[in-house]
């Protein structure tokens, strides 16, 4: 795409860039959904938990400091950092790794079309809460093992089924 579009800046100073960015934004507000701080620590009170993350590396690192949860993530995975991103499964299975656990005793929360089919893939339990801006068509919430309405619903019996 750089090529095609005849851009003078490397993809790297251009990705560099788009992070600069993103991070100045997420400064002033985090991306987060009401209450996921909240759902995030009620969690990690009872489960280890992990982060499989379409976001690069500085993004993640940025909004976990940002909503002071890092320590509460044993693990952290950017798509990035695997072979492929999502809807593949290498992210989750990245992260089962590092947590020292099978994918079948993981959960995972999602929100997209995309990341839901990633965690169906690592045979995980899904628990999707549907973004409300991009709704997961109808054939990736069929993956989920649970649907929320919302992060506030999201509680450690529902993640343990």
């Amino acid at each position: 795409m750089h090529d095609v579009i005849g851009l003078s800046d490397s993809p790297e100073e251009i990705n560099d860039e788009v992070v600069r960015r993103m991070q100045a934004r997420y400064a002033d507000e985090l991306p987060l959904l009401h209450g996921a701080d909240d759902a995030v620590r009620r969690l990690a009170a009872v489960f280890k938990l992990g982060l499989a993350s379409s976001s690069n590396r500085p993004l993640i690192n940025s909004v976990l400091a940002g909503a002071a949860i890092t320590e509460l993530f044993e693990a952290t995975v950017s798509s990035e950092e695997v072979a492929r991103g999502k809807p593949a499964p290498d992210v989750y299975l990245e992260a089962a790794l590092h947590l020292g656990v099978t994918p079948e005793r993981c959960a995972a929360v999602e929100d997209s079309a995309n990341g839901i089919r990633s965690a169906h893939a690592a045979r995980m339990r899904v628990i999707a809460i549907p973004n409300r801006r991009y709704a997961p068509p109808d054939d990736a919430l069929s993956l989920a093992d649970v649907v929320l309405d919302s992060v506030k619903e999201l509680t450690p019996r529902v993640v343990a089924g």
